[in-house]
C-alpha cells in the first residue's frame, strides 16, 4: 500500500466509523459462528497498525504478521511482542497446523496469487481451525482508493469461493456485509466516475456524519450471518478445510 494509506490508519484507525463499527460486527461475527476452543490460538495476517488485536485478543492469544515496517511497530506496542513480517504468499517461518483461526481482513486482494496465499494459510491451521476472511467486493467499484491500496481486484461471491475452493478450503456464511451503507458508496464511486473526481481520500467526515455511519453499520452485528444480506461494500466468511 502506499505510505499514505498506513499514515491515515495510524491516524483515524480509533475514531473513523469504519474501523470502529466494523470491529464490532467481526467479533460478533466470530463469537457467534467460530466455534473457537478456550484460550485459541490466532494469527492475524496483514494486521496494518493493530486495529483488530485487542478485538481478537478477546478469543485467544494472539500473533501478528505486518510487512510495512513502520505500521508493524505500531501494531507490536499494541499487540506487547513483536509483529512478523513473514510475507504471502508463502509464510515463511510461520508454524504450520498451529493456529485455530487465521483472520485476513482485507488482505487477500493485495496478493496476486490469492490461491496460494489461501494454500499456505490452510497449512497453519490445527485440526479444525478457520480462516476469517473480509475482502472488498464488486470490481465495478473499482477506484482511486483501490489503485493506493494496491489491489489486484475486488471480489464476487463466486470470484472468492472459487480462491476459497481451489484453496482446498470450503466457504461457511459467505455473504456481504456494509450493506445498509452500501447505496451511498456505491452512488459515491458512481458520482466520481462520471465527474472525474475520484478520490481516494479515506479521512473520517464530520464528527455527526462519522457517529451517524458508525451507528448504521454497527446495526449490522445483529444481521451479518443471521440473514441473507442484499449487496454490500464487502464479503465476509469463515473458510474451513475440506474433509
Amino acid at each position: 500500500m502506499d505510505r499514505i494509506v498506513y499514515d491515515r490508519m495510524a491516524e483515524h484507525d480509533s475514531t473513523h466509523w469504519w474501523y470502529t463499527a466494523r470491529r464490532d460486527v467481526l467479533h460478533d461475527y466470530v463469537a457467534r459462528y467460530a466455534d473457537l476452543p478456550k484460550n485459541a490460538r490466532i494469527l492475524e495476517i496483514g494486521c496494518g497498525t493493530g486495529h483488530n488485536l485487542a478485538m481478537l485478543q478477546e478469543f485467544g492469544t494472539v500473533d501478528a504478521i505486518e510487512i510495512d515496517p513502520a505500521a508493524r511497530d505500531i501494531a507490536s506496542k499494541r499487540l506487547g511482542k513483536p509483529v512478523s513480517d513473514a510475507p504471502l504468499p508463502a509464510l515463511p517461518g510461520i508454524a504450520r497446523a498451529a493456529y485455530d483461526m487465521i483472520a485476513v481482513l482485507d488482505v487477500v486482494e493485495h496478493i496476486e496469487d490469492d490461491v496460494a496465499a489461501l494454500t499456505a494459510m490452510r497449512e497453519c491451521l490445527k485440526p479444525g481451525g478457520k480462516i476469517l476472511i473480509a475482502v472488498p467486493a464488486h470490481q465495478w467499484m473499482w477506484s482511486a482508493h483501490d489503485v493506493v491500496n494496491h489491489h489486484y481486484r475486488r471480489y464476487s461471491k463466486a470470484g472468492l469461493k472459487a480462491a476459497i475452493d481451489a484453496a482446498g478450503l470450503a466457504p461457511k456464511k459467505l455473504g456481504y456485509f456494509n450493506s445498509l451503507l452500501f447505496p451511498l458508496a456505491a452512488a459515491a464511486r458512481v458520482a466520481g466516475r462520471m465527474t472525474g473526481r475520484d478520490d481516494s481520500d479515506d479521512s473520517p467526515p464530520a464528527k455527526p456524519l462519522n457517529k451517524a455511519f458508525e451507528a448504521i453499520f454497527r446495526l449490522e452485528r445483529h444481521l451479518v450471518g443471521r440473514v441473507p444480506m442484499t449487496p454490500g461494500v464487502s464479503i465476509l466468511t469463515l473458510a474451513v478445510p475440506k474433509p
